[in-house]
């Protein structure tokens, strides 16, 4: 009896153990380097425009003052439309550089930042849009106050990117347009499908959600990007690999159809997760230009 008290409390013990690490492993990814995420792009297509293009660092004061690392890329004819790009998890601005060459060549001046807890900013836990999106709204005012020539102003997010772009909207920020790069309605079904494909009982889910409210003060449940969207207008292009079997395209699908506002929604055959403009870069541009035309004029 002794024995089996024993083995009871230890089991007892390594459960409450992981109940409250796995907080950490879902809310503090591991962090990439600069030189690594430039390195990881620059293996996968061209960024051979990055060193020689017109660029200016700079930091941005975030949500509660947090100091957001922020980089400028300018056209090399300048037109005073802007864009604001936000990298996915446990990437660093260096992740934005796949789109940018895109906007530049179309006369963008693209503003590049480094996310909460990532890059060069200070190590700080992930909210999955939460806070994240309150620091884009600071970034959004930065950028209209920073330059005068500014005319035109949009948002362009990858997967946590895209779901801080979209949380973002609740806050009615002055943006002309937002595209949505495989980003997830809620941060839950993602875990939990997550959890079931790596075979790991789903019910963790819900243990992490408790113990994370308690180390974070934050619910995974709140992390919806999906409910941003309910009176928004601003218009939105979403896009999203079509073999993506990390954040499923059912994702985009649900919160185009929830947006108030002008939506398309267009699968990129053949792409898994943040694969898309890799996969098919001229489908990708063809669609990005056409929305900007449309809504732009």
């Amino acid at each position: 009896m002794t024995v089996l008290l024993i083995v009871v409390c230890l089991l007892l013990i390594a459960f409450v153990a992981l109940a409250f690490w796995l907080p950490s492993y879902v809310m503090t990814g591991q962090r990439q380097s600069l030189e690594a995420a430039l390195a990881w792009q620059s293996e996968r297509y061209d960024t051979g425009f990055y060193p020689a293009s017109k660029k200016s660092s700079y930091l941005v004061s975030g949500f509660e003052g947090y100091q957001l690392h922020t980089e400028l890329l300018a056209p090399e004819h300048p037109t005073g439309k802007y864009i604001i790009l936000s990298h996915g998890y446990t990437d660093n601005r260096m992740g934005s550089l796949k789109y940018a060459k895109m906007y530049l060549a179309l006369g963008y001046s693209c503003v590049i930042y480094d996310l909460r807890g990532h890059g060069e900013n200070a190590r700080d836990f992930t909210t999955y849009g939460i806070r994240e999106a309150k620091d884009l709204k600071c970034l959004i005012d930065d950028t209209r106050a920073r330059y005068p020539d500014l005319t035109v102003l949009g948002l362009h997010g990858e997967s946590l990117g895209a779901a801080t772009t979209l949380t973002c909207l609740q806050y009615k920020p002055q943006v002309d347009f937002a595209v949505a790069d495989c980003g997830f309605s809620d941060i839950e079904n993602v875990l939990r499908g997550g959890y079931r494909n790596a075979h790991v009982p789903v019910f963790l889910v819900d243990v992490t959600d408790l113990t994370g409210k308690l180390r974070y003060h934050y619910s995974l449940k709140e992390m919806r990007p999906i409910d941003a969207l309910d009176e928004n207008t601003v218009p939105i292009l979403f896009l999203h690999g079509a073999e993506d079997d990390f954040i499923l395209p059912k994702n985009s699908e649900d919160m185009a159809a929830r947006t108030k506002g002008y939506q398309e929604f267009h699968l990129i055959p053949g792409a898994g997760h943040a694969e898309s403009i890799l996969t098919e870069p001229e489908m990708y541009q063809e669609y990005v230009t056409a929305f900007l035309q449309q809504v732009l004029g």
